[in-house]
Parts: C-alpha cells; structure tokens; sequence
C-alpha cells in the first residue's frame, strides 16, 4: 500500500463527518483496515473528547465535537470542524 497525507484517525473523522450513524464494518471496508482497528480508534477518539457516541437502539450514533483542536503541536490551532471542512471543500 502506497502512503496517503491523512492517517487512518482522519480517515475515521471523515467517515462519521459523512454519516455519523455509520457501521464499524463499513468505516473498515472505507478506510481498509480491520474493524477491531477501527474499534481502536473510534475508542481513542472518544476518550480524548473528539467523539461522543450515543447507543440508538442496537446501533450507535457518534457526535463529532468540531471545535476540539488538533493535538499536533505545528496544527493546534486548527480544529476538526476546520480540518473537515477543508477536506469538504
């Protein structure tokens, strides 16, 4: 697999920014990696405030929280929200 600017955690944003009731299987088949990775991420993102997740039934609803910031020093002063609406532009 060649290299791609965004990582695998963007690649999630992305997915729940497009549909935020979307499957694990499905962001796996998307971003093509397993679902226990995505089950990894989606678990890191919520426990570092850039996700809330709310069980709907048998599935879960996930909440972005646009203005959380990047946590890499050089983009700090960019949030998710911007980051995505960047990549939607």
């Amino acid at each position: 697999m060649e290299w791609t600017f965004l990582s695998n955690y963007s690649h999630i944003l992305v997915c729940l920014h497009q549909d935020p009731d979307q499957r694990v299987r499905d962001m796996a088949a998307t971003v093509g990696i397993t679902e226990r990775a995505v089950q990894r991420i989606i678990h890191d993102l919520e426990e570092s405030g850039y996700i809330e997740i709310r069980k709907e039934g048998r599935r879960n609803h996930y909440r972005l929280v646009s203005k959380k910031k990047l946590r890499h020093p050089m983009e700090q002063k960019v949030s998710i929200g911007d980051l995505l609406d960047f990549l939607d532009s």
